[in-house]
């Protein structure tokens, strides 16, 4: 009887140290994606794809809808909650196309320098494609050269 409870109690420990073992280790981190999955996804519909010469430049509409509508709404009416985001909606201050493309590159007040991560044309496409949407209607374009003169 006594070699059969040592038997036991010996088997349970090694049972509860295998458990032990196996709860101690962390799971393996899942791998991560291949650069080519997010190349695809940008390439399908990311903001920041251009600049890198693979996939072509965004559209401003497709900048404007990826980046700046995250604050300014996607009717660019701006909101009020966390903080003040102002409308880009029918807007006067946008009519001197230097002012918007300065505060996408320099940022200002709350606006952080987006513009940082952005080419000189696709600053120019979004700034462009709200001065003529939202009502706006303002039609000299800003160039990439304009932008490339504001850094």
């Amino acid at each position: 009887m006594k070699n059969h409870t040592l038997l036991l109690v010996a088997a349970t420990a090694v049972a509860l140290g295998a458990m032990t073992a196996a709860i101690a280790q962390p799971a393996a981190p899942p791998a991560p994606k291949p650069m080519a999955d997010f190349q695809a996804m940008d390439a399908a519909d990311g903001a920041f794809a251009g600049g890198r010469g693979k996939f072509g430049e965004p559209t401003g509409e497709k900048m404007f809808t990826r980046v700046c509508a995250a604050c300014h709404m996607a009717d660019a009416k701006g909101a009020t909650g966390a903080g003040t985001y102002p409308s880009l909606a029918r807007n006067p201050k946008l009519a001197a196309g230097g002012y918007p493309a300065m505060v996408v590159v320099k940022g200002l007040n709350g606006m952080p320098p987006i513009g940082g991560m952005m080419t000189d044309k696709q600053v120019a496409d979004v700034v462009n494609y709200v001065r003529t949407h939202f009502g706006n209607r303002y039609k000299d374009a800003v160039t990439p050269a304009d932008v490339t003169a504001l850094r």
